[in-house]
């Protein structure tokens, strides 16, 4: 299966947050016109990632909310549930457990684990805190579809190389190192400097003049 461009399915959490305002608001339509306006795209751009569902649009009336909404979780692979591990409850960790649009995403955070004596024991965020050590025995039988690896990046290979023995196989990397695993497990790194690099590449255009890609 080819994976679609990077840029398009970074941009649908963006269109599905619209979507969720629009029907809590109880609008029925939207046009890519009203996306772009939104996005601060170009209609063009937004008519593309839109063609990229499958979903055909009303000439006059664009398209329905529902059916777009359930169009782009299917695109993107949301329409099923995944449940996911957090291993390393510290700052980025528990951020991203008090995120509660996961559940927008059809994301379960299910399980947190720490080495961390002070936090083991505790909740943050409504979020049971496990120790580490025993993440053999919980998973013995069931692991998780996704682990969340926030621990530090002189941890994470050793944390990766454990759950992937104990059955894990897709990782969304949030430490600073790139994870060494075997054909057939997949890892999502998310680099938080990378952000700032694409912010201050458009910063340098913008003040030089230049016009700023909307692929970017």
């Amino acid at each position: 299966m080819k994976i679609q461009s990077t840029p398009t399915l970074r941009r649908m959490p963006t269109y599905l947050h619209r979507l969720y305002t629009l029907r809590n608001n109880g609008a029925e339509w939207v046009t890519c016109a009203d996306l772009a306006i939104y996005m601060s795209l170009s209609h063009i751009v937004v008519r593309k990632d839109m063609a990229m569902t499958g979903l055909a649009g009303n000439r006059r009336y664009g398209f329905r909310v529902a059916d777009l909404i359930e169009a782009i979780l299917r695109f993107i692979g949301w329409d099923q549930k995944l449940s996911a591990t957090l291993v390393g409850a510290g700052s980025l960790g528990s951020a991203l457990l008090g995120f509660s649009e996961f559940y927008d995403y059809n994301l379960r955070i299910e399980s947190v684990f720490d080495c961390n004596p002070k936090k083991i024991g505790t909740q943050i965020h409504n979020f049971n805190i496990y120790d580490i050590n025993n993440i053999k025995d919980i998973f013995k039988e069931s692991p998780p579809d996704i682990a969340i690896i926030c621990v530090p990046s002189t941890e994470a290979q050793k944390v990766a190389d454990l759950l992937i023995k104990l059955g894990v196989k897709y990782f969304w990397n949030f430490a600073n190192v790139c994870l060494q695993v075997p054909e057939g497990v997949i890892v999502q790194r998310e680099v938080i400097p990378g952000g700032l690099a694409v912010l201050s590449a458009k910063i340098k255009k913008h003040r030089s003049g230049e016009e700023i890609d909307d692929e970017i």
